[in-house]
């Protein structure tokens, strides 16, 4: 066994299962997927570590990160993801979190706003042969209305402001999961549309960075 499936397996062990993590289709996702290619050459000692991981700034300067894996394995589970679903990976970076999602969804979108990001998560991709899985360039917070409607939408990192956009972008039933509220006081929050209807629920706390293209609005300076 190699040092990184050895990684792997400890990450399975030491991170998710003792986070709560029961689902075996994202257990097993995350025991096949191979971190280590979808970081930096440098970073790749660090990929299985129980934090976000940094993997450098995008082409806007803002520093990206891969979420600290029990988060990340939390999200998947909450969203009770299905054989035949369609899900949209937003802020999809270097592709890792797309690759996952992958293996438990019947096809999945990444979507990166950065260009150089979203040109080396396809190619990873599909090098590893991950053929139900495609990347697209765009704007976060603008989702991908082309491919709408979505079983599944996953943010990957932080947000301030509810994603009306995305959650527009849902079909009935479907299911939008992100990390939501201010740095110290965020909670994993699920959003599920019921017809016209959305509803979410909070449940674990989650300190992860901030997705740039979700900024809350500064207000308007008034006399």
């Amino acid at each position: 066994m190699s040092d990184f499936a050895k990684a792997r397996r400890n990450m399975i062990e030491s991170q998710i299962r003792p986070g709560g993590v029961i689902d075996l289709k994202v257990i097993a996702a995350m025991a096949e997927v191979p971190r280590e290619a979808f970081v930096p050459e440098d970073q790749r000692d660090h990929a299985y570590i129980d934090e976000d991981l940094f993997i450098g700034n995008d082409g806007q300067g803002a520093p990206r990160y891969l979420m600290e894996p029990m988060t990340f394995a939390r999200m998947l589970q909450l969203a009770e993801i299905h054989h035949d679903d369609c899900a949209l990976d937003v802020g999809c970076a270097t592709g890792y979190s797309t690759a996952v999602l992958s293996r438990i969804a019947q096809s999945v979108i990444g979507l990166e706003r950065d260009d150089a990001l979203a040109a080396r998560a396809g190619e990873t991709l599909e090098a590893l042969g991950y053929t139900n899985a495609a990347v697209v360039q765009g704007a976060h917070d603008e989702g991908l209305a082309k491919e709408a409607p979505f079983d599944v939408i996953i943010i990957n990192g932080r947000i301030e402001t509810t994603p009306e956009t995305l959650l527009s972008q849902l079909k009935d039933l479907g299911r939008l999961v992100a990390v939501f509220g201010p740095e110290h006081a965020a909670r994993i929050r699920v959003w599920t549309r019921r017809g016209d209807a959305v509803s979410f629920v909070d449940e674990h706390d989650a300190a992860v960075p901030a997705l740039p293209g979700f900024a809350r609005a500064e207000p308007a300076f008034a006399f």
